[in-house]
């Protein structure tokens, strides 16, 4: 999704319930290169959380190099492939599920400290490359609330929920992308430029490092951190396929979010997960949008309402639209009425999650009032529109949805030229 909409709906994970939430930018500078963004619930007050921030392991920032290292990570690699890795070194198979077991369950970080292995086997590993692709803790911010954003530019949240009738759900909300290219016009992450894409293994990386923070298994996975997923669907269908598969977070828990990418939700169609989709709106119509959201000219309203129509059909699962609501803009009665309205156009299989803006420096954008935000929620749930909405978290520390910008970038990511791609190019290549 664009970091516009980053950190988006999902059901009984991103709502009033937060106990407390955790923010850690876990990636990538300008010139780095790492291995490394509802309904309310009764729950226990807030609390602190220790702070994080994870320092990248590699500084180049040559496209070349990425996929050099890159094809030397074994962070991403599923049981099958790292068996094979363990044959390619003259060891037998079990030594790649011992392999699995020490990336995925033990959570290693460096392979020489894979004591369980051979010597030589280690050995061999390290003379020819191999390197796990996590990334050394180094500093972060807490806000008052708990919430947790670190002094990087690519942004992990991790977000702890207790409930009294069960045990605490830790959600992970990841990014996909260094910055967003999408610039949505209210979100200080898309004001931060685009840099690139991030590979599988820097997404996975994002959410073993929340289950080593918060010592707690990660329950739920939100690709709605920076970055437009759908625009490197390729690595998020490869972190997917690890995430449920590898480290077992079922795919029902697991949400995919998009501002709208041509050609991209049919194709996430045709992989047929049960993990949800959640559509970044923002207006009820292709006018208003086009003014929030600049890539709307290349996919309109109705194009992406059918879209998520046969999303439906096609895996049977419930599209969320997200839907920021900003003061004078978008955030009138007149507006939900027409939103309930284009919502039953194309049926009743949605779910509305409003988001209050919440503000960013130099934005011209203002707050509606709990007052407006109550009236426009009031007028979807008159029409049976099925609508909650979001309680914001993490002002103090600028990690609150929306905010999702280094407060140390001064000026706006720039692209590597080796990998410049123009949007419509990198829709129909992922």
């Amino acid at each position: 999704m664009t970091t516009s909409s980053s950190m988006a709906f999902i059901h009984n994970v991103c709502s009033a319930s937060f106990t407390h939430a955790f923010r850690t930018r876990t990636l990538v500078a300008t010139t780095i290169i790492s291995s490394q963004k509802h309904n309310n619930l009764s729950t226990a007050a807030t609390t602190p959380t220790p702070t994080l921030t994870l320092k990248p392991s590699s500084s180049s920032s040559s496209s070349s190099r990425i996929q050099n290292n890159d094809s030397k990570v074994l962070l991403g690699l599923s049981e099958a492939d790292l068996q094979q890795v363990a044959l390619d070194f003259g060891q037998q198979g079990y030594r790649g599920k011992q392999l699995h077991h020490l990336i995925y369950q033990r959570k290693i970080r460096q392979v020489e400290d894979f004591s369980q292995l051979p010597q030589a086997f280690r050995k061999g590993l390290q003379e020819a490359g191999w390197r796990v692709g996590r990334s050394p803790i180094h500093s972060s911010v807490t806000a008052a609330d708990g919430t947790i954003k670190d002094n990087r530019l690519i942004e992990t949240v991790g977000i702890p929920v207790v409930d009294e009738k069960g045990p605490m759900r830790l959600t992970a909300c990841v990014s996909s992308q260094v910055g967003c290219p999408l610039r949505c016009s209210f979100c200080a992450t898309g004001k931060g430029g685009f840099s690139r894409n991030l590979q599988p293994h820097e997404i996975v990386e994002q959410v073993l490092a929340v289950e080593e923070i918060f010592k707690h298994r990660v329950t739920n996975v939100v690709f709605m951190g920076m970055g437009e997923p759908m625009m490197n669907l390729k690595s998020v269908l490869e972190a997917h396929r690890c995430l449920n598969k590898d480290i077992q977070i079922g795919q029902r828990m697991i949400t995919i979010s998009t501002v709208g990418v041509p050609n991209t939700i049919k194709r996430l169609a045709s992989h047929k997960l049960q993990s949800t989709l959640a559509v970044s709106l923002h207006a009820p119509n292709q006018k208003l949008r086009e003014t929030i959201v600049p890539s709307a000219k290349s996919y309109p309203l109705n194009a992406i309402m059918n879209d998520c129509k046969n999303y439906f059909l096609e895996t049977n699962r419930r599209v969320s639209f997200e839907y920021a609501l900003l003061a004078g803009v978008n955030d009138a009665v007149e507006h939900a009425i027409e939103l309930a309205e284009l919502l039953q156009e194309w049926g009743r299989i949605y779910h509305v999650n409003l988001i209050p803006f919440n503000p960013i420096e130099g934005s011209e954008f203002k707050r509606p009032s709990k007052r407006q935000v109550s009236a426009f929620a009031a007028a979807l749930e008159s029409r049976k529109i099925t609508v909650s909405t979001r309680q914001t978290r993490g002002l103090e520390a600028n990690a609150a949805c929306g905010q999702l910008r280094n407060k140390f970038q001064k000026d706006p990511l720039v692209l590597d030229s080796d990998l410049v791609q123009t949007e419509s190019d990198v829709a129909v290549a992922c």
